[in-house]
């Protein structure tokens, strides 16, 4: 009977005879990458800096060896778990006839003892398993992550900017109105043009001007707020300008085309296509999966309940699609969507927070359609061609 942990021996009987597979437990400092090496015993375990010519090297010498015992290496697979390094690595391997690919981290089932040892080393030994699994076809093992290119990820970093200077815009205004309430100062809306002016003319309850340094400090926070609102219009400007100069390309018909529905602006339409619609995804089931808008039931035996939102897609998309939905029956009245949600929860007010995820399940895979198919939802009002 074959060893559990024999791997170097389950290749030969999995027809990865001839496949070298490679796996990488990545940090900041330092790369520890094992492998299997068909007709080497040994299964090898090497610590590398974080340089990719490095492991390049690595594993031509890890071919070597193969050749050298008589096993001719037609396939490298390489893969290694998504993180703070990203999909770089992947496209500068593949670039190099190197099959790589990236595990989805929450994927890999984990032994579920209360405390549990984990290193470096145990857990390549957890990856190549999965990586086994999965390389003879084995889905369940683990899933992939589909790597994007440098274009793909680049499109995506206006609006995660604009997300960032938005909540940062918020925190800032949020400590101005902070500061002036403690020195009992209602009233004052710091966010008008004309604010910074009318700072010296505030009086404290007392009848006294604002401290100086804490005049100082909202003149500072002030102009911290100018800036980042420059910056949001910069980033605004500059997405209207790639929209006017290739409108024909297919994110940007998209956007063009999701922002004639009324009460879709232009900032959700391109956060839409670019984080989702642009995907190539399956069906409508894997666009609702991918934005963690699906259930997570719990079902065994007589036990039947539901424990709420999965939360395992993507969260931006989450969070934009529910607030989508709420506008949308604001904005579409006389939607299908909109009257479906009504008809369910007319007679029971309390369950509309719940409604309304399913309706912004229904209204994506809509909007997925639609700019995929040119199907157009029932009931929706459209905005002119321009």
């Amino acid at each position: 009977m074959r060893k559990p942990n024999d791997l170097s021996r389950s290749v030969v009987s999995l027809n990865l005879d001839n496949t070298l597979i490679a796996v990488i437990e990545m940090s900041l400092s330092s790369w520890l990458v094992a492998g299997i090496v068909p007709g080497v015993e040994r299964q090898p375990l090497k610590k590398l800096a974080t340089d990719e010519d490095v492991l390049l090297n690595l594993l031509n010498r890890w071919r070597t060896e193969a050749e050298k015992a008589g096993r001719k290496i037609e396939r490298i697979v390489i893969a290694y778990e998504v993180g703070r390094d990203g999909f770089w690595l992947a496209r500068w391997l593949r670039a190099r006839d190197i099959e790589a690919h990236v595990i989805h981290a929450s994927s890999v089932a984990i032994p579920r003892e209360h405390r549990r040892a984990k290193t470096d080393r145990l857990d390549t030994q957890l990856l190549k398993r999965v990586f086994v699994g999965w390389l003879r076809g084995e889905r369940d093992h683990c899933k992939m992550v589909a790597i994007p290119t440098i274009g793909e990820e680049d499109a995506k970093r206006p609006n995660r900017e604009r997300e960032s200077l938005v909540a940062e815009q918020t925190r800032i205004i949020n400590r101005m109105k902070a500061t002036l309430a403690r020195l009992g100062i209602r009233g004052f809306n710091p966010k008008l043009k004309k604010a910074p002016e009318r700072l010296d003319d505030l009086r404290t309850p007392e009848g006294g001007p604002i401290p100086p340094n804490t005049l100082a400090e909202l003149r500072r926070d002030m102009e911290r707020r100018r800036i980042v609102s420059d910056q949001m219009k910069q980033i605004e400007n500059a997405r209207h300008e790639r929209l006017e100069q290739a409108p024909d390309e297919e994110p940007h018909a998209m956007v063009r085309l999701l922002a004639r529905v009324i009460g879709v602006g232009i900032e959700t339409a391109d956060m839409l296509v670019q984080e989702v619609l642009s995907r190539n995804l399956r069906d409508r089931r894997a666009v609702a999966r991918y934005a963690g808008l699906t259930g997570s039931p719990d079902e065994s035996g007589k036990r039947r309940r539901e424990k709420g939102l999965a939360r395992s897609g993507n969260a931006r998309v989450r969070r934009g699609m529910i607030q989508l939905a709420w506008r949308f029956l604001m904005f579409q009245k006389d939607s299908a969507l909109a009257q479906w949600f009504r008809t369910r929860t007319e007679n029971a007010p309390s369950t509309r927070k719940t409604m309304i995820v399913a309706l912004a399940r229904k209204l994506l895979i809509a909007l997925w359609r639609f700019v995929r198919e040119g199907l157009v939802p029932d009931g929706v009002i459209m905005r002119p061609a321009q």
